[in-house]
């Protein structure tokens, strides 16, 4: 059985966290490692993982946890941080909601049906505003030239794709998530399943979609991430990819 590491990065979103944390101790997968990197956080969070540490302390416990806390360089810096501290065959980054107890079964049964160059896996998701939802994005299957990409809240990889592409770009503010998708999906061996289901809620008002600005800066670091990675027609794909986005909010 693959062993699924979930990676969790916070900072002063006790109330987030909580719902995260629950949401992973509801999972009936029988093999999970919760590993949680704090940046320093000062609104409780740091009891909060305490205690969910605590909880999941036994030896035999189905889910394994591991944490620090510590000042980081940004989102990317924790994310690579927890990848370095895990140890699953498949990874998956887990900072908002899993909709249902099942979300990492399901996922896990998507990539063992999808056979030779299927490299994980990944579903839809909805935009959440406490109980609210805002938008919903049904991700589909698509191509890297026609703007698409995978939902990355929604991603699980199998470990052997951080190892032979690396990890995230920190030097990227708002895109390096964007960034390190386009380095392996440009390679058309490589495919991931799609599961047709809304399995993520996404807590509304991420580092690409907080403000006009930062819309900018993620337009001009997904052009620079298409470009250095050598894939052709960077602003074509980066305007298709924006009409993509514009679409999901039409509904």
């Amino acid at each position: 059985m693959w062993k699924v590491s979930l990676l969790v990065t916070t900072y002063n979103v006790k109330e987030n966290l909580k719902k995260t944390l629950a949401d992973i101790e509801e999972q009936d997968y029988p093999s999970l490692e919760v590993v949680i990197v704090d940046g320093a956080s000062c609104d409780g969070t740091l009891d909060l993982i305490k205690e969910f540490a605590a909880r999941h302390g036994d030896p035999g416990s189905s889910c394994q946890v591991g944490w620090i806390s510590e000042p980081d360089r940004g989102l990317y810096d924790a994310m690579n941080k927890a990848y370095a501290m895990s140890t699953g065959d498949i990874v998956a980054v887990c900072n908002d909601r899993l909709c249902t107890p099942d979300a990492v079964t399901k996922l896990v049964r998507a990539i063992e049906r999808g056979g030779e160059g299927c490299i994980g896996a990944h579903a839809d998701l909805v935009y959440v505003e406490g109980e609210h939802i805002v938008r919903t994005w049904h991700m589909g299957e698509g191509r890297l030239a026609d703007g698409w990409l995978p939902g990355h809240p929604t991603m699980f990889l199998k470990r052997e794709i951080y190892e032979r592409y690396g990890v995230y770009d920190i030097s990227y503010h708002c895109a390096a998530d964007y960034e390190f998708m386009v380095r392996f999906l440009k390679e058309e061996q490589n495919r991931l399943a799609y599961v047709p289901e809304v399995l993520v809620a996404m807590f509304y008002g991420g580092i690409s979609n907080a403000g006009l600005r930062n819309y900018m800066v993620s337009f001009w670091e997904g052009y620079l991430a298409l470009k250095r990675n050598g894939v052709r027609r960077p602003m074509l794909i980066t305007i298709k990819r924006t009409l993509l986005v514009l679409r999901q909010f039409r509904g």
